[in-house]
């Protein structure tokens, strides 16, 4: 099994315009997370997927591989696609570009997963610790099965407590996929479904298609870069050493 793991980088940010180029005490920050997603096995070849020469040639400055993509993407698993184009690999891991932290062991997790055939995609979910981010629309919930196979994503919580007294463990949605390649081809080309018209959520006309999702279950939610103060807490965590590079 060939894998690959595409790294979208766009320019655009509604909050941080060239977020893939903010220096994270010395480094851009999407080399930061090249050099971390390097780290993990079973990876054959690692890419950034951009918009704009500027990061293009930046990758290139520390040794990277990337290609440009279309400027006007409607999502970021669009861009996923056009970047593997005819590439030979059967699984394309999808990593989010600002994360520079992200757990290592997560996507030796969704390599490891994807050598059963059974599924077509596979991502992570992590527990809710703080009662009041399940509430919150912007942390996406997850249900599965037994086997671990998503059922459903939603911006509402799920599931619902029908009788006071009742509980229930509330799984977040972590931002990473993996793609057998061949799904991933059909699915940019299907159209949106009424779900995922409603909640802005790709997955969830994966799971109109009849996609057997894999979902696994992980410790860390992860440290996304979207604001300033995200900026300042990063460059803490490096200076920490907590990030093991």
């Amino acid at each position: 099994m060939s894998v690959v793991a595409v790294i979208p980088a766009r320019w655009a940010s509604t909050r941080l315009p060239g977020k893939p180029l903010i220096d994270l005490c010395g480094k851009p920050m999407i080399q930061r997370v090249f050099e971390r997603v390097s780290q993990a096995s079973g990876l054959d070849h690692v890419l950034v997927a951009t918009d704009d020469e500027r990061i293009l040639d930046v990758v290139a400055s520390f040794g990277g591989h990337a290609v440009m993509t279309a400027v006007d993407h409607p999502t970021g698993t669009d861009r996923i696609a056009e970047a593997v184009g005819s590439t030979d690999a059967n699984v394309v891991i999808n990593v989010q570009g600002d994360e520079p932290f992200i757990d290592i062991g997560t996507i030796e997790a969704l390599c490891a997963c994807m050598r059963d055939p059974e599924w077509d995609m596979a991502t992570a979910a992590t527990r809710f610790t703080d009662v009041a981010q399940v509430q919150d629309p912007s942390a996406v919930k997850v249900v599965f099965d037994a086997e671990g196979r998503a059922l459903y994503f939603s911006r509402s919580v799920i599931p619902h407590l029908r009788d006071v007294g009742d509980v229930a463990t509330y799984w977040r949605h972590v931002g990473i996929y993996a793609y057998r390649t061949t799904f991933l081809r059909k699915l940019v080309q299907a159209p949106q479904c009424s779900t995922e018209k409603a909640e802005k959520l790709e997955q969830l006309r994966a799971l109109h298609m009849g996609a057997r999702i894999k979902v696994l279950a992980v410790e860390e939610l992860g440290i996304g870069i979207d604001t300033p103060e995200d900026v300042e807490y990063a460059v803490a965590h490096i200076l920490s050493g907590r990030n093991n590079g």
